[in-house]
């Protein structure tokens, strides 16, 4: 359950878009913010900065497709088609213009929202992800920089193998998501057993791991829809996050091949900003977005 700044439940449903069904929760008011979450995680990761966006902003956090408590459709996994669930969905509930907060697969799919409904997205928050087409392949080389780095992405060749992932990860679900949780953090311990419980159970169901397997698997693709979107630069303000022990600066300088208007800051963390570090998150998140509401 996620609790906004009262400490009160925030509403949850189902809405039925773009030829699937999505879960999403929303709360606070004012204008609307989409918060995109990543893999293997859940709307679930976003519970921290909830509370802190709610006094401000009427917040949805949806559960992307195929993960979470959404529908587990056969295909549609690629970041533009996932982008165009989110903008039926922000549609679907009243909201004409809305700012987007993305991180990990959710930062990847929050670009293509921006680039693919420019009437409708005012700003950008870009968190911790590399971009397919754009240097993301180059981290899955077994080579001395990739793992002295920590930045040797092994599991992107491994999930991108049909069948064979989904036979030596069913069953071991837990202990797959808890050492990617743990494995990409500055911070472990932030990987709190809730959290755990919650990714575990989602990943679990039926078609769990078929999905998130699905997004990597479309990842050639989105390389192309990236080249293409990236030849016209966005022109909304983007701010790009990063943890230090991660994806850090590189997130910037990313994000300027994509957009004009780019702002950087690097947290001391690992790959998940919203789990380790809300408090810090949010303060250098919250002027951003009052800064963008205020224009």
């Amino acid at each position: 359950m996620i609790f906004d700044h009262q400490g009160k439940p925030v509403r949850t449903g189902r809405a039925g878009v773009n030829g699937t069904s999505l879960h999403y929760r929303t709360g606070g008011s004012g204008p609307a913010v989409v918060l995109l979450h990543g893999v293997p995680k859940t709307s679930y990761h976003w519970r921290h900065l909830v509370p802190k966006l709610t006094p401000h902003y009427t917040v949805v956090t949806p559960d992307l497709r195929g993960l979470g408590d959404s529908a587990r459709p056969a295909d549609g996994y690629d970041s533009a088609t996932m982008s165009d669930d989110i903008a039926a969905l922000m549609a679907h509930l009243g909201h004409d213009t809305y700012s987007v907060i993305g991180e990990d697969w959710g930062a990847v799919i929050g670009y293509q929202l921006a680039a693919r409904h420019r009437d409708h997205v005012g700003a950008l928050v870009f968190a911790e992800a590399l971009f397919p087409g754009f240097g993301f392949e180059d981290h899955t080389a077994l080579t001395q920089e990739n793992v002295s780095s920590g930045m040797h992405l092994w599991h992107l060749g491994f999930y991108f193998q049909p069948d064979v992932p989904e036979m030596l990860i069913t069953g071991h679900e837990r202990e797959l998501i808890t050492y990617m949780i743990k494995y990409e953090r500055s911070h472990p311990d932030t990987a709190t057993p809730d959290a755990i419980e919650e990714y575990v159970r989602c990943y679990s169901m039926p078609g769990g791991i078929r999905a998130m397997l699905s997004i990597y698997r479309a990842m050639l693709v989105d390389a192309e829809q990236n080249r293409q979107a990236a030849q016209k630069k966005l022109d909304i303000p983007v701010l790009a996050l990063g943890g230090s022990a991660f994806i850090g600066e590189r997130n910037e300088s990313q994000m300027r091949l994509f957009a004009h208007d780019v702002t950087g800051h690097v947290f001391d963390a690992g790959h998940d900003l919203a789990e380790e570090v809300p408090d810090a998150m949010a303060e250098v998140t919250l002027p951003f977005l009052a800064k963008q509401c205020a224009a």
